[in-house]
């Protein structure tokens, strides 16, 4: 088991629609410029809807695709690490079931007043590399099934106490912030880049079925250098009481 923080706040996180600006400060949402029912591109191209965080599409395959590049870094600080161990590109595939979830009895009468969270036990990192998550397989009007991500921006720097699980006490270095911890709730047409030394969540799948998750990263096959991780004392959890069917309430 990883560490567990000595403190740590009791908090209750409200998830909000991921977008490109809310998530940049924790890596790269990656949201498809065009809407669901655009058949075909703008004409003028140039009439295409723009953001500063997308970059201008170009016509490619025959004037038959919009190609947009880049959408998303891929960093690779493994040079920077102890052990200089070289790193390699990996794509991986996560097949990611849904969580189980807490009732909480509200202290009303009626069913509306219980509330339905998701707890954050732990949290981990990649120091050295972005971290992608693509889901497969979940559709953006996916009425069952959703994600959620959670996330945390890295205290550089400093450390914080915390425990084995065999009750030794040991320092973690550039801990996560907790008191800027942030949760999104994520449809299947959203990609995901961690940015490299963002702490999140593990994966989050929420509703009837598993999401598979094409990953890529670096890695260099030394455990502490490839993920950081630690655990959360009980009273860090995310509200999901907002969501109807699977979904969030707010449009995504």
């Amino acid at each position: 088991m990883p560490p567990t923080l000595l403190t740590s706040p009791s908090l209750t996180l409200t998830p909000e629609p991921l977008t490109r600006d809310a998530f940049a400060p924790f890596g790269t949402a990656i949201i498809p410029p065009l809407p669901r029912t655009a058949t075909s591109a703008p004409n003028p191209l140039s009439s295409h809807p723009k953001h500063p965080l997308v970059p201008s599409p170009v016509a490619a395959n025959q004037l038959s695709a919009l190609k947009y590049s880049p959408i998303s870094p891929l960093l690779n600080n493994y040079a920077q690490c102890p052990s200089k161990q070289p790193s390699e590109a990996r794509m991986t595939m996560f097949s990611c079931f849904p969580r189980t979830l807490r009732t909480v009895a509200g202290t009303g009468s009626g069913k509306e007043t219980d509330r339905v969270v998701f707890d954050v036990g732990i949290l981990e990192r990649h120091s050295y590399t972005t971290q992608t998550f693509s889901p497969l397989g979940l559709g953006s009007d996916d009425k069952g099934t959703y994600y959620l991500v959670v996330v945390a921006p890295t205290l550089r720097g400093e450390t914080a106490a915390a425990t084995t699980e065999a009750g030794e006490s040991v320092v973690v270095r550039d801990p996560p912030d907790l008191s800027r911890l942030r949760a999104f709730v994520v449809s299947g047409d959203q990609a995901v880049t961690y940015g490299a030394g963002t702490w999140h969540a593990p994966m989050v799948v929420v509703g009837e079925r598993r999401v598979d998750f094409v990953v890529t990263q670096f890695v260099n096959g030394v455990a502490e250098e490839d993920c950081q991780e630690v655990c959360i004392r009980e009273g860090v959890a995310v509200d999901l009481s907002g969501k109807e069917g699977g979904r969030a309430k707010s449009k995504l």
